[in-house]
């Protein structure tokens, strides 16, 4: 029973500090201690008035919530492994697939740290996430599981809580505490911290429009999440010198080295996302005429195929075909193409016979070239070229680290601010925002501007 009869409640307590005063009314559950603080004693009488009235009325007392039963919303009633089910359902039919797979990923970790125990010994831990992530919080995929799977979720679901957990602080904060850990007890990266906190605020507003939670009970305000920068790593960055040699070794690479190179050096001189230049096609690369003597061209980046995974697709499809982000559906953007990048396209779309219509840069297949090729490509050209003390720095340890450079070369080189964030497809505040400390190289400019301004003018004294 989450019910008792068994309450005593006590004198409303004042604590007088420095700066404020605290009401606090106390009671007991079963000789257990339950508090409610009040910044008025008006507040705190109030709400003592209002328990009094329930323990003469002979009302039970939730042992959940510390509060009189009449008190509860509907939480009581809705099991809390269904409703993340039924909440997966309604966002996964108008979201994407990395979107389906993080809301996936926030409502496991938070199902387990809900379990009222521990799984039984025939249940393997990583079992039961995965059971979890990849079929009770996938809808794809729920009603394909087979028959272990299903006994685990129906041991997940006995053991999941009622909503109503949710409307006592302190599991609200138990639970927000072991989100921020890792397994291993370290600390979670502040950025996942805030996209499962993110997606558990829909999640508690999506349960407020449909009466199972009367108001939100995770923390609001400053400090309400962990801080993260969005400021990239200077360290992180590939100069010219590490990008020739990285460069030069993918491409003496015996398997798929030249059309590897030709990729990485389209992300290094025109800053596209992974998954808009894996997109592009041999017709989105306007070259000019090898007479003329102007070799800029153009890239014309309107697609994104991200890596979301098959199973989290409508199609089935590992990549998931999308618009630009943060732009409309059939938004694109054009994207100066450097002499240099221009010679190499030429040569790599001559090398490799590609019409039109082809994917720029393939696979062995011909088909999309695989996430997981480029990263082991770049990660064992690193490992190759660089000395072991680069190799464990951050020094272009993702991909996604050439991006970075090429747009913080393009603001040192002087490229308004306006201009880089369109060819990179952000909004200018982002983009200062996130290389900001990156600029280099125009500090004595800047501060010959300031000093030319001029100094206070001589002012003749009074006698």
């Amino acid at each position: 029973m989450d019910q008792t009869y068994d309450v005593k409640l006590w004198k409303t307590s004042v604590y007088r500090g420095s700066r404020k005063t605290t009401h606090t009314v106390r009671w007991t559950l079963q000789g257990a201690e339950w508090r409610q603080p009040f910044a008025t004693a008006p507040l705190a009488e109030g709400f003592r008035s209002g328990l009094v009235v329930a323990m003469r009325k002979g009302e039970p007392f939730s042992l959940t919530t510390g509060l009189p039963i009449s008190y509860a919303s509907a939480a009581g009633e809705r099991n809390w492994y269904d409703f993340a089910v039924q909440f997966t359902d309604a966002q996964w039919v108008r979201t994407s697939g990395n979107n389906r797979k993080n809301v996936a990923k926030a409502l496991m970790a938070t199902t387990v740290a809900l379990l009222k125990s521990s799984p039984p010994s025939h249940f393997a831990p990583v079992d039961v996430r995965t059971a979890l992530r990849e079929f009770a919080f996938n809808t794809g995929r729920r009603e394909s599981a087979e028959a272990e799977i299903g006994a685990i979720l129906a041991w997940v679901r006995r053991n999941s809580p009622a909503m109503s957990v949710w409307e006592d602080a302190r599991t609200v904060e138990r639970v927000l505490g072991t989100l921020a850990k890792r397994l291993d007890g370290s600390a979670t990266a502040a950025s996942s911290v805030k996209r499962t906190r993110r997606i558990l605020n829909v999640a508690m507003e999506y349960a407020i429009k449909h009466d199972v939670l009367k108001s939100n009970p995770l923390p609001k305000g400053r400090g309400a999440s962990p801080k993260s920068s969005a400021a990239v790593d200077k360290r992180a960055l590939v100069g010219k010198v590490h990008a020739a040699h990285l460069l030069a070794w993918v491409r003496r690479r015996p398997r798929g080295g030249p059309r590897l190179h030709a990729f990485f050096a389209t992300m290094y001189y025109a800053a596209p996302r992974p998954e808009e230049a894996v997109a592009m096609r041999v017709v989105d690369v306007r070259l000019p005429a090898v007479e003329d003597s102007d070799q800029w061209g153009e890239l014309l980046i309107h697609t994104a195929q991200p890596e979301v995974g098959k199973h989290w697709t409508d199609t089935g499809e590992v990549h998931e075909e999308r618009g630009l982000k943060g732009r409309a559906e059939d938004d694109m953007r054009v994207v100066p193409c450097r002499p240099a990048l221009t010679r190499l396209l030429r040569e790599h779309i001559a090398a490799e016979k590609l019409k039109p219509g082809d994917f720029l840069f393939q696979g062995e297949g011909g088909g999309m070239l695989a996430g997981s090729v480029i990263r082991r490509a770049w990660a064992t050209a690193r490992k190759q070229v660089l000395p072991p003390e680069e190799f464990s720095s951050p020094l272009g340890k993702r991909v996604y680290d050439l991006r970075h450079t090429c747009l913080t070369n393009w603001l040192n080189d002087g490229v308004p601010p306006a201009q880089v964030a369109d060819w990179a497809g952000n909004s200018v505040p982002v983009l200062l925002a996130v290389y900001a400390r990156c600029v280099t190289g125009q500090l004595a400019d800047l501060k010959r501007r300031i000093e030319d301004g001029g100094e206070l003018p001589e002012v003749p004294e009074v006698g």
